[in-house]
């Protein structure tokens, strides 16, 4: 895994910013961060290297949803993988999540096992 791709982590709270970061820089992998989906965007336009997005579903001025879609209509963004991380866990919101677009999916508090194999499945 020597061709190993950024991680960018959207999510509006640095304590879960900060853990994933954590975690994920422990397991080797390049992690960088936005605090807003606008400035995740921005930085996904900026950095072509960036393999993967965690996108937090709830955020306030553009949610997780709304990004999802932006991203999946603009031609240089729409082959990147986006996982979706969300407090959301009921019955139907990884459903919800996966048809707006995120190729999968992961419910807080995040489980570590979990995320790095979906991260596996994606090739990341």
């Amino acid at each position: 895994m020597s061709e190993q791709k950024k991680i960018l982590i959207i999510d509006d709270d640095s304590k879960n910013i900060f853990a994933l970061s954590a975690v994920l820089t422990a397991k080797k992998y390049e992690c960088v961060s936005a605090q807003s989906a606008r400035e995740g965007l921005d930085i996904l336009q900026a950095q072509p290297e960036i393999g993967v997005v965690l996108m937090d579903m709830m955020m306030p001025e553009m949610d997780g949803y709304e990004a999802i879609s932006v991203m999946k209509n603009a031609g240089n963004l729409k082959q990147i993988p986006v996982i979706a991380v969300t407090a959301q866990a009921m019955t139907g919101d990884r459903e919800k999540c996966l048809a707006a677009g995120a190729d999968g999916y992961i419910s807080k508090p995040v489980n570590v096992d979990e995320l790095l194999q979906v991260l596996k499945q994606l090739n990341i």
